[in-house]
C-alpha cells in the first residue's frame, strides 16, 4: 500500500510538472478522472524511456484507482491532508513562539525553516484538493 501511495504521489507530481505544456484544449479533468489521466500519461513517458519497472508499477497503481477510487473518498482524503497540514503550521507557528520567547537564535532559525515547510505542505494539500 505504501508503495502504491509513492507511486501515486510521484505520478501527481509528474503530472504537475506536464501542467506547464500548452493545453490540448481538453475540459479539465478532476478527481479520480484526473488521477487516472495523470497515471496514464506517465506510463506513456515510461513506455517511450523503455523504464519497464515504472510502467509495471504505474499499471499497478493505476488497476488500484481504477477498482478504489471514488471522487467522494478522494476529496474526503485530501479534506484530511489539508487538516493535518493546518495542525501542523498552529504546531510549528508554537514551537517559533516558544523559541522566540527563548531567544535562542539558532532554534528560531530552525523552528522558522519548519514553519515554512509546514506552510508549504499545507498550500499543496490546498492545491490537491481543488482538483
Amino acid at each position: 500500500m505504501k508503495r502504491i501511495s509513492t507511486l501515486l504521489v510521484l505520478a501527481t507530481l509528474a503530472f504537475s510538472a506536464n501542467a506547464a505544456q500548452p493545453a490540448k484544449e481538453q475540459p479539465a479533468l478532476t478527481g479520480c478522472a484526473a488521477k487516472r489521466q495523470a497515471i496514464v500519461e506517465q506510463i506513456e513517458q515510461a513506455k517511450a524511456h523503455n523504464n519497464s519497472n515504472q510502467q509495471a508499477g504505474l499499471e499497478k497503481a493505476l488497476s488500484e484507482v481504477d477498482a478504489n477510487c471514488t471522487d467522494a473518498g478522494l476529496r474526503k482524503e485530501r479534506e484530511q491532508k489539508v487538516l493535518e497540514a493546518r495542525h501542523e503550521v498552529n504546531q510549528r507557528t508554537k514551537d517559533l513562539d516558544k523559541a522566540m520567547k527563548k531567544g535562542d537564535p539558532e532554534r528560531i532559525n530552525k523552528r522558522k525553516d519548519k514553519l515554512a515547510e509546514a506552510k508549504k505542505e499545507l498550500q499543496e494539500a490546498v492545491e490537491d484538493l481543488e482538483r
